[in-house]
């Protein structure tokens, strides 16, 4: 019998006093962590598989084994999904994971292996010319880093952040930790992107989020709000 998953532990207490001022110090500075040569390969890939495409696209960022890229597939037919995430052994898994949602078609989802924080450089680089609609971005269940000192792995901690906000800041993050959430939304809010935070209602959309509720673990969703909109 397949365990249950653990609850998140951690040693931080609310949102990590330190948050504010991580956030501001890669506001003004350049990161300049060279490109990992399979990430450019792989960038290049989702270039020659847009093509001229001129529809919305959607950025599905730490897909894992591809179930939500493929979810997100069926849900927007007209838009063109982009899985990514760095590990083959997840990725292989996701022909799996097609088969069983009977999502035959590859014409508007593919899955790319890649480094997110050089993935997102070159996309928000690529936008100063192109012309992609990247109509949204997903974050299901990132590695949450839930240590105290690992903060600066966290996603909006991290130099990162710019360039995923440089991709689209129409965003939408799960985590079964809240205070995940909560931090993302602050750094948000120091780009001076409003966003909210509601409980997750509705059928699972990643393996992750299935385990989680089928546990009895609560999982809460943000969503960024477009300029003007409350809620």
């Amino acid at each position: 019998m397949e365990s249950s998953p653990r609850e998140i532990t951690t040693n931080q207490r609310g949102i990590h006093e330190d948050l504010t001022d991580i956030v501001n110090k890669y506001r003004h500075s350049e990161f300049k962590k060279p490109i990992a040569e399979h990430t450019q390969e792989s960038f290049e890939g989702v270039i020659e598989w847009l093509g001229n495409w001129q529809g919305d696209v959607i950025i599905d960022a730490c897909c894992g084994v591809g179930e939500s890229s493929i979810v997100l597939a069926q849900q927007h037919q007209n838009a063109k999904v982009i899985g990514i995430d760095k590990s083959a052994v997840r990725l292989n898994k996701y022909t799996h994971y097609k088969r069983q949602k009977n999502h035959n078609s590859s014409d508007n989802v593919r899955v790319f292996q890649a480094d997110l924080h050089d993935f997102w450089r070159l996309i928000a680089e690529y936008l100063k010319t192109a012309k992609w609609n990247i109509s949204k971005q997903c974050l299901f269940y990132p590695n949450p880093y839930p240590k105290k000192a690992q903060v600066q792995k966290r996603w909006h901690a991290s130099p990162a952040f710019i360039a995923l906000l440089g991709c689209s800041t129409n965003i939408e993050v799960r985590s079964n930790w809240l205070t995940y959430l909560e931090e993302f939304q602050q750094a948000l809010h120091i780009h001076g992107v409003k966003s909210q935070i509601y409980p997750i209602i509705g059928a699972p959309i990643t393996p992750f989020e299935r385990k989680y509720t089928e546990s009895g673990q609560p999982c809460w969703r943000l969503h960024t709000l477009a300029e003007g909109e409350d809620r």
